[in-house]
């Protein structure tokens, strides 16, 4: 799991830590020291892609050289010393103290939030706290930042082996026919990893976050509470150690292992001789004889262990260009930045788009996307994988599987515009058609009241679905606690700019909407599993379609790419254009700091449009590489019918009894 910081409009978020709530902690005195998000939000190498890109050609060029067994379980030890790292934070910051204006547990203060009528001298305006804008703590703030880049920088560099490596030892040992199976539930398992991260984040952001160390006599904040923030850190311990077991296996592996000489049989042999009857006429990845096999040993596989760095450099700028002058490498490429940069604005903001469209906590979206959307992508990758196994499938049926995945990927798309509702009244910041908000209805309501303009506890009054940032901006004088089993609920009475004064409950509105949050995750969840249909597919025409000796780094430049042109500027790009959707930004040492309110119909428009463009994209690329084998197959037809009609000429040259050759003499 990597950190994102801060809320939807300003840093990627993760599953384990509640972004909601660090809005509110930013701007609180003695919150948690933690960067500044708009000093963040525009630098794509706050990311684990630094290392990566920076490494991963080079590493998978000398793939052929190395123990690469060994080198994974390397990569996966600095894996996990990067977990222990992000979660430092933690332990060198101070307890978060968050805002006890609406608390049960500090009585005494609830009057800072309430409206305070004054006869003489009105109360001033609370200036920013001097310990949360003070050069200590941007110099914290400082430090933190420098712990999670180390951090980041790590994971990257863990992470370079363990795909390129990974993918070149299974398909250089795998029987051919048994690759795409293999390499599709190598790609589900690496899917599990985001879908276990993303339920163990939500099952973590329901613990509070200092609960290693809490506070004498306990809080009373519940987890819909905007100043809640959860356990983020718990998250990083679990997942460093998950790792670092994992690491043990690889270091017992061989570096080399023998070539698997068997096809897997799973079912009976019948079956399968009717699978290679309906797959004949296609390219068959199995159909190679022994000769060929050994053909692919050679070239520059056998020289590649002994190129020396000089060497190397001298050579890589050619095969380089010659990778990517490969048509069919290139547009698979680029679906894959396409399909990527889409994953990527999903995995970064669909946690936060759920819980502004449809009311939701924090830890239920991360349970959501854990659920459903990752085990739904996870089957589509094996259902894929088997598809290529079952049917034998060529280029030219792969390329059509993944073409339809993506066609049905994006018409599902549609109905996602329509899902959601307008955004709810707030007083002062939006209005709806034909209501009135209760300051318009009671004019100079809170005049008297002096209400702090940077406060933040929002209260809902429940028959008109107005919401007030504070109950001071609603006029409220009195404040009830209904002790309850289980939890406390905080009214606000006496409220001049309410019809009938109150009572109201403490929180924000509740979206209209909130039902269709399950069947929205389920078209999300079903245009995964057609997205990760066509994973396997694309990259078997990757691996065979490039020669034997430039595997590796085919995969190489394809991760990469798929770093550089999707998964770092992806997340920017969703944010940026999720940022043009606020309507109200909260203010932090005279800055703009988090965005408290957004418009729920722009949000929903941009941050769909934006996938949708994304998965035409993708669709547009395999259409391309469809047409490209389409060509090949119709040039290599009429080049087989052109030197069959030659040979036949020249046998009836000779005439009978004579050979060609003696015909030409």
């Amino acid at each position: 799991m990597g950190p994102r910081i801060g809320p939807v409009g300003e840093e990627p978020q993760i599953p384990g830590k509640d972004t909601k709530a660090m809005m509110s902690a930013e701007d609180t005195p003695g919150g948690k020291a933690s960067p500044n998000p708009r000093d963040l939000r525009r630098s794509v190498f706050y990311s684990i892609k630094v290392g990566n890109t920076a490494l991963i050609v080079f590493v998978s060029y000398f793939g052929s050289r190395v123990h690469r067994p060994r080198l994974i379980g390397y990569g996966a030890a600095l894996v996990a010393l990067a977990g222990l790292l992000m979660s430092l934070p933690h332990f060198i910051s101070e307890p978060y103290r968050y805002d006890h204006a609406s608390s049960v547990d500090m009585p005494q203060d609830f009057e800072a939030s309430l409206c305070q009528p004054t006869t003489s001298v009105p109360a001033p305006t609370p200036a920013p706290s001097n310990s949360s804008c003070s050069s200590y703590t941007e110099a914290q703030h400082l430090a933190v930042v420098g712990i999670m880049f180390t951090a980041q920088t790590l994971l990257g560099v863990g992470a370079v082996p363990i795909q390129p490596f990974g993918i070149s030892y299974i398909d250089d040992f795998a029987h051919n026919s048994n690759s795409p199976l293999y390499l599709g539930i190598l790609f589900a398992v690496t899917m599990m990893g985001p879908g276990l991260a993303y339920g163990l984040g939500g099952l973590m952001l329901r613990l509070y976050v200092d609960i290693d160390r809490m506070p004498e006599g306990g809080i009373s904040l519940t987890s819909k509470d905007p100043r809640w923030v959860g356990a983020w850190w718990l998250g990083f311990l679990v997942s460093a150690g998950a790792v670092a077991l994992a690491a043990v296996p690889y270091f017992f592996f061989p570096r080399e292992m023998p070539k698997e000489k068997h096809e897997l049989r799973f079912r009976q042999r019948a079956l399968a001789a009717t699978a290679s009857s309906v797959s004949k006429g296609e390219d068959s990845p199995a159909e190679q004889t022994p000769g060929e096999s050994q053909e692919k040993q050679d070239g520059l596989t056998q020289i590649a262990p002994d190129l020396t760095v000089i060497q190397f450099i001298k050579v890589f700028p050619r095969v380089l260009l010659r990778t990517l002058r490969h048509p069919i490498f290139l547009l698979v490429v680029l679906s894959q930045v396409c399909m990527s940069s889409t994953v990527a604005g999903m995995a970064t903001f669909l946690p936060k788009f759920l819980e502004r469209q449809f009311s939701v906590t924090a830890s239920y979206a991360n349970l959501l996307i854990g659920c459903l959307s990752i085990p739904s992508a996870i089957v589509g990758i094996v259902v894929g994988g088997i598809l290529v196994k079952r049917f034998h499938l060529g280029p030219m049926r792969c390329g059509a599987l993944c073409l339809l995945g993506a066609l049905f990927c994006l018409l599902l798309s549609l109905p996602l515009f329509f899902m959601g509702c307008s955004t709810h009244e707030i007083a002062g910041i939006t209005r709806q058609p034909g209501n009135l908000p209760g300051p318009e209805l009671f004019p100079a309501c809170t005049e008297p009241c002096s209400c702090p303009l940077d406060d933040f506890n929002p209260v809902c009054d429940p028959r008109t679905h107005v919401e007030y940032l504070t109950p001071c901006q609603a006029g409220c004088t009195g404040r009830l606690v209904q002790e309850a089993l289980d939890k406390s609920q905080v009214f606000y009475t006496n409220c001049s700019c309410i019809v009938g004064g109150g009572p109201v409950p403490a929180g924000a509105c509740d979206s209209a909407c909130s039902h269709l949050v399950l069947p929205f995750m389920l078209l999300v969840s079903l245009g995964a599993a057609l997205a990760s249909l066509t994973h396997t597919p694309s990259f078997i025409l990757i691996l065979r379609g490039v020669k034997k000796e430039d595997k590796t780094l085919a995969v190489g430049i394809q991760f990469m790419l798929l770093r550089v042109l999707a998964w770092m500027p992806s997340p920017v790009l969703h944010g940026s254009a999720i940022d043009t959707t606020c309507v109200h930004w909260a203010q932090s040492c005279g800055r703009r700091a988090v965005c408290r309110y957004y418009d729920h119909d722009l949000l929903r428009n941009r941050f769909v449009g934006l996938q949708f463009f994304f998965k035409m994209g993708s669709l547009a690329c395999f259409a391309l590489i469809l047409v490209i084998l389409r060509q090949q197959d119709k040039e290599e037809g009429t080049q087989v019918t052109v030197s069959t009609s030659g040979l036949q000429q020249q046998l009836l040259a000779s005439g009978p009894g004579k050979k060609p050759e003696e015909s030409r003499v």
